[in-house]
């Protein structure tokens, strides 16, 4: 059984499930509003499975919280400031701890992006997807072109971190279309960009009826186009899919990606949490309705403890999203493992060019970075 030292630091996700309309490449754990929104009742929820949680956080103080979904902000102000008071008031916060909460086009204004502010979210990200109406219908979204540039210029004036969401290699998408994208998005002044290639996910409206996107060479052209636009306005790609303004990192993400610990409430969260028997996984239940009735009495639907093999194979499948890759040291830090345990597939990813060692730190090449399937699969036990 692996022995870590030293407890990671500690992160909150909130999953807020409800939408206005599901999205037909969405696979998340996300439901389509029918009535009213039950948000008394849920934050209530909320509070409880969080102090359920409570022994697991060891007393360590959150470095970040992020409230995601889902659409968090059908929540109003109140109810987002209902939730962080009751955080506040059962954990200890860092003094610079990172608040996000997500947003979309379609369900934001203005006073209610100042009432969030005023609640304690300080980074503020939006799933715009594409500026583009012709995608934005193909999509599903239900937000116009408009509603996407207003809903950012609202967010920059009430929030200095405003991150976006966008998707590429959309149907009928080309590198042209795509770059204008990312134009309207550099000219925005959003602090950070999320982009994802659209992939058609099983349970889907897309799976059971997938559009036409391009193919392996246009996608290809897609993505060089997108990542040289964005590197040229100053922004870094510190992750596959994340780039960002010095400074400007979502400290949450990166948690996550350096093996941090994080506890998870709301409908169908999970957590990763380190205990003297190991690292242990939890997940919610995922209907919003189970949650709401169990809640109290803890709504906890698998609970366990992870192998030393997936140990050091998840390490490596979050650790190795990051450019910069990591210290050599950081994976004991956070598997309690000695680097060993990776063997072989460290010493054959190093021989095929996907990683390169050295100065202590282990990082993807180039090769790797573009093939990072292939590279994380040697990992699997």
């Amino acid at each position: 059984m692996s022995t870590v030292s030293q407890l990671p630091p500690l992160a909150l996700y909130v999953h807020l499930p409800w939408c206005l309309r599901k999205c037909p490449y969405c696979d998340f754990n996300s439901h389509e509003l029918r009535g009213e929104l039950p948000e008394e009742a849920y934050v209530t929820a909320l509070l409880a499975d969080l102090d359920g949680s409570l022994p697991a956080a060891c007393s360590r103080p959150l470095a970040a919280i992020f409230i995601g979904g889902g659409t968090p902000s059908l929540f109003s102000a109140a109810a987002v400031t209902r939730l962080l008071d009751g955080v506040r008031a059962r954990l200890a916060l860092v003094h610079d701890v990172e608040i996000t909460l997500e947003a979309n086009p379609g369900a934001v204004e203005a006073e209610r992006f100042r009432g969030y502010r005023a609640a304690g979210v300080n980074r503020l990200s939006i799933g715009v997807q594409s500026f583009a109406p012709r995608q934005l219908q193909a999509l599903g979204r239900i937000h116009s072109s408009d509603e996407a540039r207003r809903a950012v210029t609202l967010a920059r004036q009430s929030f200095d971190r405003v991150n976006l969401d966008l998707m590429y290699c959309l149907p009928g998408q080309s590198p042209d279309s795509a770059v204008a994208d990312v134009d309207a998005a550099l000219a925005s002044g959003a602090t950070h960009l999320s982009f994802y290639h659209l992939t058609i996910e099983p349970n889907t409206v897309f799976h059971a009826r997938p559009p036409v996107l391009p193919d392996g060479d246009a996608a290809h052209a897609i993505e060089e186009a997108v990542h040289a636009r964005v590197a040229a306005a100053g922004f870094r790609r510190y992750e596959v899919s994340a780039w960002a303004r010095a400074g400007e990192e979502c400290r949450h993400n990166l948690n996550y990606w350096r093996f941090g610990d994080y506890l998870g409430i709301g409908a169908g969260a999970h957590a990763k949490l380190t205990t003297a028997a190991g690292i242990v996984r939890e997940s919610r239940t995922r209907a919003p309705a189970d949650y709401l009735r169990r809640a109290a009495e803890g709504a906890i639907a698998e609970r366990r403890v992870v192998s030393t093999a997936d140990t050091a194979f998840e390490f490596m499948m979050n650790a190795l999203r990051l450019t910069g890759g990591f210290p050599e040291k950081l994976f004991s830090e956070r598997t309690g493992l000695p680097l060993s345990a990776g063997e072989p597939a460290l010493s054959t990813a190093i021989e095929k060019g996907l990683l390169e060692r050295r100065h202590g730190e282990i990082r993807p090449t180039a090769l790797g970075a573009r093939f990072l399937n292939d590279l994380v699969a040697l990992f699997l036990p």
